[in-house]
């Protein structure tokens, strides 16, 4: 879909004192006390403006089941550190957050109560997001909200060339081509040397028919190979390498890149500049009939073992009003991420148009976990190193990924 003027979001909310990075804050009903009328929460939005909209939905939650919350952010950073710090000294929250991949790690130390014991469904959750969310068969966390990856394209300039979005490889090279300019690359994505460069190539590996378990595979090596002729081609940065999604986003908002590949995350940015006009498509496959596929990303609430049966139980209550119909658009349409139950995807489409692209790329998105389990961040780095070797000239993308495996 086309840029459209950002809709009025969440029209009255509450200014909500919020907690400080790495300290708690107190909220809740009016009334409720008492430890064993609180729930203690540890997520990492420490952030504006998400943190104020997910603190609006915890506290919508505390005065649904009439508790009060005492919760805890924590840097993305330092989330997991913290978290086996709690684990070690038994001093998890009831309810914690976690990133998908990590979900897990965790599950596996058996710090994460099985959802199904306290009766919760996952009908109608995006397929997705609950492979994510899954330990040997068992459901630990569900997520309100995911997000996933899509093509951006400045749409002026794309008019001006008389062109289309790119549905096919073939298309984005021609197109990335004609749209490179004088310092202006036709397209910018991230292939550093961290595990956004491998969450960036997933949609590539897994469309033609790659699998994160057989790296060095003939698809794979075709994956790379469109990369590399990018490159080659000046049609993409030698500095690809080196940028984060952060820095796609600057170049393409500076002029200096006609497409991009990023997530929707980056719209609030984008629409900070008027006279930037641009359009999503998924990201195109290698042949006409492929099914294009990207990576699941998102936040996943789970239930802790924390020794403490009642607590949990009311935990898990709330992690299902928290995932909710209503706390999923609010929080879906205030974040610019996607409902996970796909019954939501319509009403959610109807009111925010901009995020059809991606809510369609949602029905078909995988889990990065859902093959390798807690095997995926050891791939995800051999990944990342084989994108380096091929895409400075170091290997072929028929050797890179064999030359990553062997270390």
């Amino acid at each position: 879909m086309d840029k459209k003027p950002r809709l009025p979001i969440l029209a009255g909310l509450a200014i909500i004192p919020l907690a400080l990075a790495g300290c708690s804050s107190e909220s809740g009903t009016p009334g409720a006390g008492g430890s064993g009328n609180t729930l203690t929460i540890v997520d990492y939005y420490v952030n504006e403006p998400d943190q104020k909209f997910v603190l609006e939905a915890l506290n919508t939650c505390a005065a649904e089941l009439s508790v009060k919350i005492n919760r805890t952010g924590v840097p993305s950073k330092d989330l997991m550190q913290k978290v086996l710090q709690m684990s070690s000294s038994k001093t998890l929250p009831d309810v914690l957050m976690l990133d998908n991949p990590n979900l897990q790690d965790i599950a596996s130390t058996g710090g994460l109560a099985p959802l199904d014991q306290f009766g919760i469904s996952t009908d109608g959750f995006a397929p997705g997001i609950i492979e994510a969310a899954t330990y040997k068969d068992k459901v630990y966390g569900l997520a309100p909200t995911v997000n996933t990856l899509g093509l951006f394209v400045n749409k002026t300039l794309l008019d001006a060339a008389g062109l289309t979005p790119p549905t096919t490889w073939d298309e984005l090279k021609t197109t990335a081509a004609a749209l490179t300019e004088g310092d202006r690359y036709g397209l910018a994505f991230s292939a550093n040397a961290t595990h956004e460069g491998a969450w960036q190539f997933l949609p590539l590996l897994w469309t033609n028919g790659g699998s994160e378990d057989k790296i060095d595979s003939p698809e794979a090596a075709e994956a790379l190979q469109l990369q590399v002729d990018l490159v080659n081609a000046g049609s993409a940065s030698k500095s690809v390498v080196n940028w984060s999604q952060v820095d796609v986003k600057d170049q393409f908002m500076a002029g200096k890149a006609a497409m991009m590949i990023n997530g929707p995350w980056q719209i609030p940015a984008l629409d900070a500049d008027p006279n930037l006009v641009w359009t999503t498509v998924q990201i195109p496959v290698n042949r006409a009939g492929q099914t294009s596929i990207a990576p699941l990303g998102g936040e996943v609430w789970t239930v802790p073992q924390t020794g403490n049966k009642t607590k949990q139980a009311l935990a898990a209550k709330f992690i299902e009003c928290i995932t909710d119909d209503d706390n999923q658009l609010a929080l879906a349409t205030a974040r610019y991420t996607i409902p996970t139950r796909t019954a939501l995807a319509d009403e959610y489409v109807a009111s925010l148009p901009v995020m059809s692209t991606f809510t369609d790329q949602v029905a078909t998105a995988r889990s990065r976990t859902g093959l390798l389990g807690t095997g995926w961040p050891k791939t995800a780095t051999q990944i990342h190193t084989g994108l380096q070797l091929a895409l400075t000239g170091k290997a072929t993308a028929d050797e890179a990924f064999a030359k990553a495996l062997a270390g």
